[in-house]
């Protein structure tokens, strides 16, 4: 079993790209083809990969849901175990497609700060006492 600082310090996604990417734009129809489409060792580790991940979440429980809990739990520890808990949890499954939708983005109505201009009142007087001394 792997500890969570050995997960943090080697961290990598299990499958190609194109198929983390393909996963994360599916439906909830397509992701199951998709997911079954590797191995359930390789399905654990992309769950607890995609957990890692906060934008990932509600993908990591839609992964987990097809995984057994045993992988998890070898992969994973004691995440694994609450990875795999949180996936068979009612409201997981309640928003049948929730990891295709994103939460907004929202920015700031305020103006900008602005700041008063700062300037450098120098004597003529102290630069010369400051040159000649």
């Amino acid at each position: 079993m792997f500890s969570s600082r050995d997960a943090f310090e080697n961290d990598f996604c299990p499958v190609r790209e194109e198929l983390l990417g393909e996963m994360y734009r599916a439906n909830a129809n397509g992701l199951p083809v998709l997911v079954e489409s590797v191995s359930s060792e390789v399905r654990a580790m992309l769950a607890l990969f995609c957990y890692r991940r906060s934008h990932l979440h509600s993908l990591a429980l839609a992964i987990a849901a097809s995984c057994s809990e045993r992988d998890l739990i070898q992969l994973g520890g004691r995440v694994g175990s609450t990875l795999y808990a949180l996936s068979r949890a009612p409201a997981a499954r309640s928003t049948p497609s929730s990891y295709g939708h994103r939460k907004p983005i929202t920015l700031s109505t305020k103006p900008l700060s602005t700041f008063a201009r700062v300037e450098d009142d120098v004597d003529d007087e102290d630069v010369a006492e400051a040159v000649t001394a």
